[in-house]
């Protein structure tokens, strides 16, 4: 394993009891590197969780450059795992290049994240729908108030105990809002990758549609907003004439792991898959449509009940989450908490 400075604690925090929720806890330690023109990557190390002190002039906090991942640590008995962990460094790397942030190693990311899990194996809940919620990222830390790109990075990996992203019902059928004035990427911008600043895009239109009584937003594509594309925190799905249908990646998708891997297992399972261009007027007027679901680390699985485009708005499957849905949301967590065999090689056993 990788040689990195452990600074321990002098006391460690009470672990939660009870219901957890999602993304409020956080557990005793982190890990963290850092990044100048002289030395490359360097001064790795894990460290007590605390708050990180920056100049009032980082160019993060002016010019956006900040990367972030999502993944997840399970339990499967005695056994901790990792799941496909060495694709979200892969997309990481992708995304910070194109916000000409450098490079990072995603073997030794790797392995420093394997020691921070052991460390904090304790953190990890064994509840139904419970996991380690894992979110590396990286912003720029160079004090310069000019347009160009930083010099200094820190590289940050923070964990935290998750319960369902929806709360006790995993499987809650969601309500969605089709966005139709603003755009969340286009095609050659930074849709495909996963930069803070998509987020910090969306929330007006994700406060209107909470507003409004919907959970999710469903962005159209940002030149004649008419073929969709994702929802705010997930990929979607539609089950069209019994085959698997998503949106084909163009360039303002992210391509998301839990997408890419429902993808392999429907096919696996013996779906028909389809990643093609789907237009709204397809969903909402199609009486094939009989599910729709997003994918998403974060959500995992996510039915989704009804789906509104301006005054029209359309109940699928009743309002419940369908056989096809089901079934994959079904397979997909029983590999990941491994109550069934693995085929894909998914899994990655810590040791």
């Amino acid at each position: 394993m990788s040689d990195i400075k452990v600074i321990e604690r002098e006391e460690l925090k009470e672990k939660p009891q009870g219901p957890i929720g999602f993304g409020q806890l956080f557990t005793d330690y982190m890990f963290t590197m850092d990044y100048n023109k002289e030395e490359g990557w360097h001064n790795a190390v894990i460290m007590p969780y605390q708050n990180i002190e920056i100049s009032p002039a980082a160019q993060v906090l002016h010019y956006g450059q900040a990367v972030f991942e999502g993944m997840k640590a399970y339990r499967q008995g005695d056994d901790i795992i990792l799941f496909r962990p060495d694709e979200n460094f892969k997309r990481m790397n992708k995304s910070n290049a194109r916000l000409n942030i450098p490079e990072v190693d995603g073997e030794f990311l790797l392995d420093a994240l394997q020691q921070l899990v052991r460390l904090e194996q304790d953190w990890i809940p064994s509840g139904q729908g419970e996991s380690l919620y894992i979110r590396p990222f990286v912003i720029a830390t160079e004090p310069y108030l000019g347009v160009h790109a930083a010099t200094e990075y820190k590289f940050m990996i923070i964990l935290s105990p998750v319960g369902a992203y929806y709360g006790d019902d995993q499987l809650m059928a969601t309500r969605i809002y089709v966005e139709d004035e603003y755009v969340r990427a286009v095609r050659g911008g930074v849709g495909f990758a996963k930069v803070a600043g998509n987020y910090a895009a969306s929330l007006a239109a994700q406060t209107r549609a909470s507003e409004l009584g919907y959970h999710q937003v469903l962005w159209l594509d940002g030149v004649e907003q008419r073929y969709i594309e994702e929802v705010g925190s997930m990929n979607i799905f539609f089950v069209i004439n019994g085959k698997v249908v998503t949106p084909e990646l163009n360039g303002s998708i992210l391509p998301g792991i839990t997408r890419k891997s429902i993808l392999q297992l429907a096919e696996y399972l013996g779906y028909e898959v389809e990643e093609r261009r789907i237009a709204i007027e397809e969903i909402l007027s199609s009486e094939y449509v009989s599910e729709i679901f997003g994918t998403g680390t974060a959500a995992v699985i996510s039915p989704v009940g009804s789906i509104r485009y301006k005054d029209q708005e359309v109940v699928i499957n009743d309002g419940v989450t369908g056989p096809v849905t089901q079934r994959l949301y079904d397979e997909y967590t029983a590999i990941q908490e491994g109550k069934k065999e693995d085929p894909f090689n998914w899994c990655l056993k810590i040791k």
